[in-house]
């Protein structure tokens, strides 16, 4: 079964985290058919998105390197040992209560896999930063300023001579095949001379060692998932997707260069991010028979108040996303952007959405003026600030949640409470405890 705005959650594996458009883990293991519990739940979130007033106001739950918190483990560990990382997750899950849970293991735990492709956009515990440290992303220019012509003419012919071998040692050697595209008639089978490349092969055969672990940690989801959901809980995220703007300017150009090129390229920069609205859709389209949940989780860097002028953002930024989010909708998915940082200026523009389609997700936006400006077109998730989560104490977390009980929900903001972006990795855990016992003290 595959879940959909109307239909109650299914769930059969998880999705991974990708950068440029969705990866999906290929559906797990058959379960049985959901209990009362993960419909009541599941229900209680499509409420919210509906504009409708559910039972009780929902909660969701989303970690990154919090279990290793929990759990007295380091960050390596729970990036290596996906056994004990599916053991913290169920703990959790069980112990919080949430009505949204968690794949951790396509959200941290997948250092064999980073190991297998040699990736290099990111250092890890083991690989650039200690054991007890998350991972951190290189920012860097993965496509220089005059590549943006090859870029459109040819995007696959690109990742393949130049994007992937940046990014990934495993795809060394894929320059032999980003030439195939113009081959007619006895040209094509010519062509698979390419195939004998020594480079390609190499590049072939470390490809497929990465993809057997790959296979691993998608089966590793899917079970975890699927306990999950035998347990009653419905998963928060389903499939992932980055706007067109943040896309390019985080895993190709670089934000320096990116902020360079509004000025020196504006019409290039502005038919790259046409075209990957264009790629991103598609890969979704494709993946959607796979998708675990409708929710369509997209981490959004470059929105905030204090990037770019207001101007910039309704020329360069809004447009190509709006339009991303219109086709995730037109999939019948739900788009669940993650507004970063404070975007409480964008908050009149970024309404121009269909009602009922949509949750937002904000980090750190004041979130009554969110309610006031939002709440008769989109859900609203997360409120808890990560200072409070992390320097205050279990009656400062208690008093936080009952000012969002009183101020949004209570006024009819169909809020989903969270943290900000994820529970913060360093928050004691009394005061994650204390946030899940104030949702149902105040809100049910």
């Amino acid at each position: 079964m595959q879940p959909t705005h109307q239909a109650p959650l299914a769930h059969h594996g998880a999705n991974p985290p990708s950068i440029a458009g969705t990866a999906v883990a290929p559906p797990g293991p058959p379960v049985a058919p959901p209990n009362p519990a993960l419909q009541a739940r599941w229900q209680r979130v499509m409420d919210c998105v509906a504009l409708r007033e559910p039972d009780r106001m929902p909660t969701g739950l989303f970690m990154m390197f919090w279990p290793a918190k929990y759990g007295g483990i380091s960050c390596r560990q729970q990036m290596y040992d996906q056994d004990k990382l599916c053991e913290l997750t169920v703990q959790i899950t069980r112990e919080l209560d949430p009505d949204l849970c968690t794949p951790t293991p396509l959200i941290t735990g997948f250092g064999n896999l980073l190991d297998a492709t040699g990736y290099r956009q990111i250092e890890w515990p083991g690989h650039g930063v200690p054991d007890d440290r998350p991972f951190q992303y290189l920012d860097r220019e993965y496509m220089t300023a005059d590549e943006y012509d090859e870029f459109l003419f040819d995007p696959t012919g690109f990742y393949y001579a130049k994007y992937l071998p940046r990014v990934a040692a495993a795809f060394e050697g894929s320059q032999a095949i980003a030439s195939v595209a113009g081959a007619s008639y006895f040209d094509v089978i010519y062509n698979s001379a390419a195939f004998a490349n020594p480079a390609l092969q190499a590049s072939m055969a470390r490809l497929n060692t990465a993809g057997q672990e790959a296979g691993r940690l998608f089966a590793c989801a899917g079970r975890l998932m699927g306990q999950l959901a035998g347990m009653g809980y419905p998963s928060g995220v389903g499939g992932f997707a980055i706007g067109p703007y943040d896309n390019l300017g985080d895993y190709f150009r670089g934000a320096t260069a990116m902020m360079k090129d509004l000025y020196r390229h504006p019409d290039k920069v502005l038919a790259a991010m046409e075209k990957m609205k264009t790629l991103t859709l598609r890969r979704l389209a494709m993946q959607k028979p796979m998708l675990s949940s409708p929710l369509i989780f997209i981490p959004v860097h470059w929105a905030p108040d204090a990037f770019m002028s207001q101007k910039q953002f309704e020329r360069f930024w809004w447009p190509t996303f709006r339009e991303l989010l219109l086709g995730i909708i037109d999939m019948d998915l739900i788009p669940m952007p993650l507004w970063e940082a404070d975007c409480t200026k964008r908050l009149e523009t970024i309404r121009d959405v269909p009602p009922g389609k949509c949750i937002y997700w904000f980090e750190r936006t004041d979130m009554v003026r969110a309610r006031e400006v939002l709440g008769d077109v989109v859900a609203l998730r997360g409120g808890m600030h990560p200072s409070v989560m992390t320097m205050g104490t279990p009656d400062d977390v208690d008093a936080a949640v009952r000012h969002l009980v009183d101020n949004v929900y209570a006024k009819g903001g169909r809020l989903i409470l969270d943290t900000a972006f994820g529970i913060p990795d360093e928050a004691p855990v009394e005061n994650v405890r204390a946030m899940y016992r104030a949702a149902r003290r105040y809100a049910s």
